[in-house]
């Protein structure tokens, strides 16, 4: 019994400790890293033919760069010690979901149905777990006060 619970732990030891390594390789990778990152996972995921595959690079490229600048921005506020106001949040909130709209047009037109509905069910389950980490969090913090 004892042997089963130890091998247990080390089973479960091992996987978190894969997962961080994950998380760290993720975050050290450069930009042109994370987009042939993405654009293999969507190829292997949806099964992208060449032109299908070219034209995706190039629109999570033009993410990932957008991405980028708005880290950048933030980290930029967040060391001169400013915080964005409400008006500021909101418009950025509201880029965010034009984005948002433009990406899904831009998938609908590059993608067949099939991938389109598969990449769709795929975003909207990454957007409830994204959701659930964030209530999580809420929850964590208001039990701490």
């Amino acid at each position: 019994m004892r042997k089963l619970l130890v091998a247990a732990l080390l089973v479960v030891g091992m996987t978190t400790f894969a997962q961080e390594q994950v998380k760290e390789q993720k975050a050290q990778m450069t930009p042109e890293q994370r987009v042939e990152f993405q654009v293999k996972r969507m190829t292997k995921d949806l099964t992208l033919n060449e032109k299908q595959a070219q034209e995706i690079k190039a629109l999570v490229a033009k993410e990932v760069e957008k991405r980028e600048a708005n880290r950048a921005e933030m980290e930029a506020k967040k060391a001169a010690g400013t915080k964005p106001s409400k008006e500021e949040m909101q418009a950025r909130k509201a880029k965010f979901q034009e984005d948002e709209v433009a990406m899904d047009t831009n998938m609908k037109r590059i993608l067949t149905a099939e991938q389109y509905a598969k990449w769709s069910q795929k975003m909207q389950e990454r957007k409830e777990k994204l959701e659930a980490k964030k209530a999580e969090k809420i929850k964590g913090s208001s039990e701490e006060k």
